[in-house]
């Protein structure tokens, strides 16, 4: 039987109901010791959801927000053209990194501004480009993970870092979705997933998630990866992306670079798997991608406890930029990319 987008069996980040505008997100900061379904009712619970990573990921970033904004309007008083637009814009801003989540909001705000509608048409049809954007997120994983297990031999032993599985995408994920694919069709594939300070989304969330699928997984923290390629136990490398520049320069959680720069060392192949919808024609190259810069205290301290002196600075992007020269190739629901990378509008 022929692989679906819905036939690899993994934990969803969110779900959403048509009839009722519902949308329901995994809340990702309780796991692995809590797994809790939230619904996001308000403008301000999903503003909210988006900056805490309650749910994260540049892809589930970008559905989580236009679904929300549906769902937060859908049960009141019909808004206005203006109350939309001031929407959108609430939600661009929430997290500045993630291209996924401007490229998303846009397409509302041309719904928004096609046409002279009425207050519920214009909504229904706002229900109904964030429907849209939902089905192609799921569409893409699938696609990706068909490119991309190309890549994956029988036995592969692959690194990944942070969480680039169906839990920060509506479908199977991006850096997952090729090891997904290719256990479905019977090859043997192990990961090794790295802790991913400060907020620990490869230890808490993807061997949370691979667990739940099946997959072997080993965690290790961030500093232990290097040893790992040198004694020889790492295959390849795959990695996801929250935005991709024009020259083929990655934005990803910060301690992608430095996988980067090992991995070329061991002479690993290293990926990265993400949307065409993650690359941004627009930016030119690494430099020009904005790097969110986020609280001191996520560092600082761990629950309670402070690990960190009172006196001591902090220094903490939710980001690095790895150089497309580092890059083995990018997988896509287009295709996979090799170097030189020159992606256009």
């Amino acid at each position: 039987m022929p692989l679906t987008p819905f036939s690899i069996n993994v934990p969803r980040a969110l779900t959403w109901d048509a009839s009722s505008r519902t949308l329901c997100i995994l809340d990702q900061r309780r796991l692995p010791g809590e797994v809790v379904q939230v619904e996001l009712r308000t403008l301000d619970a999903v503003d909210d959801a988006i900056r805490s990573l309650a749910v994260r990921g540049a892809p589930a970033i970008g559905v989580a927000a236009a679904l929300g904004l549906v769902a937060a309007f859908s049960h009141g008083e019909i808004p206005s053209r203006d109350a939309l637009l001031a929407g959108i814009d609430r939600l661009s801003a929430s997290r500045p990194t993630a291209v996924n989540l401007p490229w998303a909001m846009a397409r509302l705000r041309r719904v928004v501004d096609a046409g002279d509608i009425g207050g519920a048409e214009r909504l229904d049809a706002l229900a109904a480009e964030a429907e849209r954007i939902l089905a192609e997120d799921e569409a893409m994983c699938f696609a990706i993970g068909q490119h991309g297990a190309a890549l994956i031999p029988d036995g592969a032993r692959v690194l990944t870092h942070c969480n680039a599985g169906a839990l920060a995408t509506a479908g199977i994920g991006t850096a997952l979705a090729p090891v997904y694919t290719a256990v479905a069709a019977g090859r043997r594939v192990s990961v090794i997933a790295d802790e991913t300070r400060p907020l620990l989304q490869g230890s808490r969330i993807t061997a949370w998630e691979l667990t739940q699928t099946g997959v072997p997984v080993t965690v290790c923290t961030d500093g232990m990866a290097a040893s790992l390629m040198r004694e020889g136990a790492v295959d390849l490398v795959i990695v996801g992306a929250d935005r991709i520049a024009a020259n083929g320069d990655v934005a990803n959680k910060i301690g992608t670079y430095s996988l980067a720069v090992a991995a070329r060392h061991h002479g690993l192949p290293f990926y990265v798997a993400a949307p065409t919808s993650t690359i941004d024609a627009a930016t030119p190259d690494g430099a020009a991608i904005p790097i969110e810069q986020r609280d001191a205290d996520e560092v600082r301290r761990f629950g309670t406890r402070q690990l960190v002196p009172t006196l001591a600075l902090v220094y903490n992007p939710a980001f690095d930029v790895t150089p497309s020269a580092l890059v083995t190739a990018i997988v896509t629901n287009a295709g996979i990319w090799r170097p030189p990378y020159r992606f256009s509008p």
